[in-house]
């Protein structure tokens, strides 16, 4: 008799109950079950075998799939945070000080910057015990070189960085160790399906066959082409790294949108070239260097959009050059192709790093 099989029967009536189920599909579950109203906030969740997890619920869940309901003998409450389970494990205040102070989990892995933790390892495993659904924790530290490619360690955990990571729906196949991935950007990703969905100010045109015609110039694995598709547009979806770019194929599968995205290798300002003029009604520019003269990206840019299109345009932009810089560059850029620009949005995203904001600016070009 397993030790799982033991738990199951001594339980009884007054046991907590727990939904059990698989482990590359957890994220999406206790998403799920929040939504619901019955994932149970106070116990943790908990492996049960090398397949599957489970998962604490107050109740049945109604509406998620799971593959089983059980009951929990001695369930395990959950810690508040890192900081009380690295105190109870005889962290010193300075220690946990120097511990991360924030992370993210990206479908199995844990994402976090260590800098000089100490006691990294025994850290790490700490975020695990946080956080049962996931099985490795990796240090990242930034991304380098044209093809922004990370940098990562694997710090705990069974060393697997490749998952699958669910965002409102949209399923994101990748590899942290080969291609990026900004958790800090994950309101972007759902506000560009919500534009094309009608939930936010809308491009003036359509296409011929009535949806919204996209041009995501740095697709990556499909950030922002990925959650448009799903909302109905057709994506023409460019990425020059030949790592992320198999990803974004698989990704289209992954979330059957492969009719919706037109996927294509290369530097987005060749590609473009070969497009017809006017020929798009918003183009995703999500690149921090995207308003660099230097770069010549709002060119191919302006010369894609349609007349009333908008450009949706990202930059790493210095706090005391908000937001006269990308709005310059961008009136710049629009002037030379003899277009005007009107500012419908902007908003800042996230830091970037210290005393430099990640930011958006939704840019209509009549």
């Amino acid at each position: 008799m397993t030790e799982s099989d033991e738990r199951e029967t001594s339980m009884t009536a007054g046991d907590p109950l727990a939904a059990v189920v698989r482990k590359g599909v957890a994220e999406a579950a206790i998403r799920s079950l929040r939504a619901e109203g019955v994932y149970d906030e106070q116990r943790r969740v908990r492996e049960r075998d090398d397949e599957t997890i489970e998962v604490p619920v107050t109740e049945a869940p109604a509406e998620t799939d799971v593959l089983d309901l059980v009951r929990q003998v001695d369930p395990e409450p959950r810690v508040t945070g890192l900081a009380d389970l690295l105190r109870e494990q005889g962290f010193s205040d300075e220690e946990v000080d120097r511990a991360p102070s924030s992370w993210a989990v990206v479908g199995t892995v844990v994402l976090a910057r260590f800098d000089d933790c100490p006691r990294r390892q025994e850290v790490a495993e700490a975020l695990l015990e946080l956080h049962g659904e996931a099985d490795t924790v990796v240090d990242g530290r930034g991304v380098d070189g044209v093809h922004r490619e990370p940098e990562v360690d694997v710090v705990a955990g069974e060393g697997d960085t490749e998952t699958v990571h669910v965002e409102h729906g949209t399923r994101y196949a990748l590899d942290l160790s080969r291609v990026m991935f900004s958790p800090g950007n994950k309101a972007e990703r759902a506000r560009m399906g919500e534009v094309v969905a009608g939930e936010a100010p809308p491009a003036v045109g359509t296409g011929n066959d009535g949806d919204e015609q996209v041009l995501d110039m740095f697709a990556g694995v499909g950030y922002f082409a990925l959650p448009m598709a799903r909302a109905g547009a057709r994506v023409t979806a460019v990425e020059h790294n030949p790592t992320a770019f198999q990803y974004l194929l698989e990704n289209a599968s992954l979330n059957d949108v492969t009719d919706r995205v037109d996927p294509y290798r290369g530097d987005c300002r060749e590609v473009v070239d070969r497009l017809p003029a006017e020929s798009v009604d918003r183009v995703v520019m999500g690149y921090y260097d995207a308003t660099d003269p230097g770069e010549a990206y709002l060119d191919p840019a302006l010369h894609a959009v349609a007349p009333g299109g908008v450009l949706h345009v990202h930059a790493a932009v210095p706090e005391m050059e908000l937001w006269d810089r990308p709005v310059g560059r961008i009136e710049a850029a629009t002037d030379a192709a003899g277009r005007t620009a009107e500012v419908l949005d902007r908003r800042t995203v996230k830091t970037h790093s210290e005393g430099v904001s990640h930011v958006v600016l939704d840019v209509q070009t009549p």
